[in-house]
């Protein structure tokens, strides 16, 4: 039947019983008290010194050496102030988030100016403007040139001269931006050359794209405000890429051949500044190409490689050349099962596969200095967890830095022989770490301090079930405090369940979070699994919803629910359900497919319909209505709003852009037509996310509606 597996249990030491007393408030739960998160160095990075590293407390700048305990505070707010202010830059209200570009000097951007500070001399400069309305800034640090967009057309800043790279008119071409909705790792729109002297840039052609009808309702007469969305199976924008010589004010246009609709990812300048590669991936998302073209003609050189699978490819990171002259390079890929790294030489042949195992590479890191090692992290040997990892490139041979059970967050010296290490786990909230090249501990430069040591919090436990196939299910539940199995308790599911997720981690708190915690406080059991379908677990589990979504995680979802049922202590017949996006959208699946099992389910910003869906995500795991009808059918909820029962809340922002209103107005409208009661909550000004002040107001509507209801 089932298997439950106790992997981790946090339970009260019996010596802070007597002082946890205090229960969080709504607004503690939602984040408002900072000091009630881990504490951490903020800013900890290296600086260029091969031995100092610095950070930033109480609004000032601190080094710290690995030769010594001491500790300096080098730099105060009010100081940099009134150097700024001799510098003609206007003063901060707070300590900038800066970057070092020498042992002594760093830099930082505000209010589109571009400064720059020397500790040694104690004199800031202005490096740079580049204006205040200028949006989407991406800084070279060689000449302080600055690429930032002005509405949809891209600009340069130079020295303060302004070029401008386009000149559309037409508001339906955006250039400098993100491309294909921020799918496959692209998180910017321009790409500065190794050396700083040429900028790549995606130009993004929507106008063939249907427009959206969202409304502005911060005007006496409401406006429209439009935005392009293109749904599964419809017009997909087309995009190209540019490469621009500030020098000259030329762009050469890299020809990529093939449909004007195919996506074009992960964008890698070679570290001479000739050949641009793009990963090029077909609409299906099932054929990659990753390919080279030469940046002086924009003419294409060859296919590199090919990646394809019956399901999905899906790169996310570009490539990353070894700093040895040599021109290999890494590649990731998931192509045996598992997200793994692969060296290849630079004409596209493979050297050999660098990591393997039934796990994840997670993170690249970067090289040491010489190009003989590569660092990475990765969730060996717990899936749960995040490590950190050394691997030479000449034998293979893979050295494990962080020891500690959790979650690692580690930086490299500059000489690869020392490693910050920040991490956290189910019963550490929060510790730094000096390591040495073998990940020896040097000393700790923050000690962890548990910042709810006050607080009256229910026993969390983190165990497995299996799946129908057998698969380790990994599930997390928080008993309400002052637990007493005698008695009955209702119970929230919070699910997420959707691709590029993991809710359950080997982290402070085993990933809940406050609010969760507070809905313990509240008298809930509070239960969460991480279905097939999320992330960390390799190709075969993420993949198994391919093209139904839905079915499998309601199906391992509901495993949840039997091993709910089976307790003794748990009310069966309260059993509620809660989650966001992809949540919303599984949660509801549960509740009208299964009727009469959940009392009641709050679903926010949930996907209805997922032909009323974005192209990008949801061809990759449904193909278009047109090829994959029965998927689609099966999947969209407004076949079974006629099983609802209970109480459900759908709550979605009015200028939703990610999850368009449309999906929660046509389930509300299948309600109307069947004579079915569901409650509505619309949060004006807020688009897929309710974020601010106002996440307070959605966090106490969510606990009211379960106290009143559950």
């Amino acid at each position: 039947m089932r298997k439950t597996t106790l992997l981790v249990l946090m339970v009260m030491l019996p010596w802070f019983i007597a002082a946890q007393t205090k229960i969080l408030t709504i607004e503690e739960a939602t984040g408002m008290n900072r000091k009630l998160f881990p504490a951490s160095l903020s800013q900890l990075q290296w600086t260029k010194s091969t031995d100092q590293f610095a950070w930033v407390s109480r609004n000032s700048l601190v080094l710290g050496s690995v030769n010594t305990d001491t500790r300096d505070t080098v730099l105060r707010l009010d100081t940099l102030n009134s150097r700024l202010k001799a510098a003609g830059i206007e003063p901060l209200k707070s300590f900038p988030s800066v970057s070092f570009t020498t042992p002594g000097g760093f830099f930082f951007t505000s209010g589109g100016t571009v400064a720059g500070y020397d500790l040694s001399t104690g004199k800031a400069a202005i490096l740079n403007t580049f204006g205040k309305n200028g949006e989407n800034a991406d800084l070279e640090q060689t000449g302080w040139k600055v690429a930032f967009t002005r509405e949809n057309n891209l600009f340069i800043s130079r020295n303060g001269t302004e070029i401008a790279v386009t000149k559309d008119e037409n508001p339906g071409i955006v250039s400098g931006r993100t491309v294909h909705r921020n799918e496959f790792g692209i998180e910017k729109g321009t790409f500065w050359s190794p050396g700083g002297n040429l900028l790549a840039f995606y130009r993004m052609d929507e106008s063939m794209v249907t427009e959206y009808p969202l409304v502005d309702i911060s005007k006496r007469i409401a406006e429209p405000a439009p935005t392009r969305y293109p749904m599964a199976g419809m017009a997909s924008h087309h995009v190209t890429i540019g490469i621009f010589d500030p020098l000259t004010s030329a762009t050469t246009w890299i020809k990529t051949e093939g449909p004007a609709d195919q996506y074009l990812t992960n964008i890698t300048w070679s570290p001479d500044e000739k050949y641009l590669y793009v990963a090029v991936l077909n609409r299906d998302q099932n054929h990659m190409w990753l390919n080279q073209y030469e940046v002086s003609s924009g003419k294409y050189v060859k296919t590199l490689f090919e990646e394809t699978s019956e399901k999905y490819v899906e790169p996310m990171t570009g490539m990353y050349f070894v700093p040895d002259h040599s021109g290999r390079f890494i590649w990731q890929s998931q192509r045996d099962g598992f997200n793994h790294l692969y060296l290849y030489h630079q004409d596209g042949t493979l050297a050999g596969q660098l990591t393997k195992g039934n796990w994840v590479v997670k993170d690249f890191a970067g090289f040491s200095a010489d190009g003989a090692t590569a660092y990475f992290s990765g969730n060996d040997p717990d899936p749960l967890g995040n490590q950190f990892y050394a691997i030479e490139l000449k034998t293979g041979k893979r050295l494990r830095i962080t020891r500690e059970p959790g979650t690692h967050r580690v930086l490299v010296s500059p000489d690869g022989n020392y490693f910050l290490d920040a991490f956290n786990s189910f019963s550490v909230p929060g510790q730094v770490n000096l390591l040495d090249k073998k990940g020896m501990p040097v000393r700790t430069l923050l000690e962890p301090v548990n910042p709810l040591k006050d607080f009256r919090l229910g026993e969390t436990s983190v165990f497995t079930l299996k799946s129908d196939d057998q698969t380790d299910l990994y599930c997390r539940m928080i008993k309400p405090a002052a637990f007493d199995p005698a008695r009955k308790y209702p119970v929230i599911i919070y699910v997420y369940g959707g691709p590029h997720s993991q809710l359950i981690t080997d982290s402070w708190l085993g990933g809940a979070g406050l609010w969760l915690n507070y809905l313990a406080q509240q008298g809930f059991v509070v239960f969460t699994l991480d279905n097939r379908g999320t992330s960390n677990r390799g190709a075969a589990f993420e993949q198994a919803i391919f093209r139904n979504l839905g079915t499998l995680e309601m199906a391992d979802q509901m495993k949840g629910v039997a091993y709910l049922k089976s307790l003794s202590w748990v009310d069966t017949a309260r059993i509620g359900l809660n989650g966001w996006s992809y949540g919303g959208f599984v949660t509801l699946s549960m509740h009208l497919r299964n009727p009469g099992v959940f009392k009641v389910t709050v679903a926010g910003g949930p996907v209805i319909d997922w032909k009323y869906y974005e192209v990008m995500y949801g061809e990759r795991y449904m193909d278009t209505p047109e090829t994959n009808p029965d998927g689609y059918d099966t999947a969209c909820l407004l076949n079974y709003v006629k099983n609802l029962k209970g109480r459900v809340l759908v709550i979605n922002g009015d200028i939703d852009n990610t999850v368009v209103p449309q999906n929660a107005l046509s389930f509300l409208k299948k309600c109307v037509d069947e004579g079915i009661q569901a409650d509505y909550f619309i949060y004006p000004g807020h688009e897929h996310n309710v974020r601010g002040k106002d996440r307070v107001h959605l966090n106490r509507k969510i606990t009211d509606y379960f106290l009143e209801h559950l």
